[in-house]
């Protein structure tokens, strides 16, 4: 199995189990006499298999993740950590830039002047040189995705 494919499972997964939360929920009390709509048991079971068979899919992504190599040596791990923290990091500096390269509009000569504390066009080259990283790091995960098997559990 593809890494590509055991993340797709991964997330399937995940759906459902954010399902089965929700229908435990909703089949945690009935009015007394009433039977619940399905058994609690049962969704707990189906509830049990699903994180044991989330776990070793979580436990083999991992292992792959820091097993698998780029031509320059990093770790698919290692690429992961550096594409989080761009988007984190993107995400900081365009609302700041949104924020910073906002006109204030003033009705007379006498409005208080407000301008940008930073140069904002500097700035704006740094947001796209990271932009065009990010996205060259999201082509590098995605092609280790689709070509790296996943490992076995052993």
């Amino acid at each position: 199995m593809k890494l590509a494919n055991a993340l797709s499972q991964r997330a399937e997964l995940q759906t459902r189990i954010h399902q089965l939360e929700a229908r435990l929920y909703n089949n945690a009390q009935v009015q007394e006499g009433e039977q619940p709509a399905e058994d609690p048991r049962e969704l707990l079971r189906e509830l049990e298999e699903d994180y044991v068979r989330l776990e070793a899919l979580i436990s083999a992504i991992n292992r792959t993740n820091n097993a698998a190599r780029t031509e320059d040596g990093a770790t698919l791990s290692d690429l992961l950590a550096r594409r989080d923290c761009l988007r984190g990091k993107l995400g900081i500096l365009r609302n700041f830039l949104d924020n910073a390269s906002a006109l204030v509009r003033r009705r007379t000569a006498g409005e208080i002047k407000v301008k940008s504390s930073v140069n904002v066009r500097e700035l704006q080259k740094q947001v796209d040189g990271l932009s065009k990283e990010l996205r060259q790091l999201e082509e590098t995960i995605q092609e280790k995705n689709w070509t790296t098997e996943l490992l076995s559990n052993e």
